[in-house]
């Protein structure tokens, strides 16, 4: 009988630029994450997977976030 597959938790966290003027900048966005990310120290990055939806006011980007904390 085969072994379980080796498994674990990743942690994540999604974030947007707010809605209404500038919810469609890219570099905002990026400077956000970049902020939150190093409010989190120790923390490693996994992934960073980037959103667009299409609302009346255009384009709206998020991006989630998923890491794993330092192990102690």
């Amino acid at each position: 009988m085969p072994s379980e597959p080796e498994s674990w938790t990743i942690k994540h966290f999604s974030q947007a630029n707010p809605i209404g003027p500038g919810q469609d900048s890219v570099p905002a966005l990026l400077r956000r994450i970049a902020d939150s990310i190093e409010q989190r120290p120790g923390i490693e990055v996994q992934d960073v997977i980037l959103h667009s939806e299409v609302t009346a006011d255009g384009d709206w980007w998020s991006a989630t976030v998923y890491f794993h904390e330092p192990s102690l």
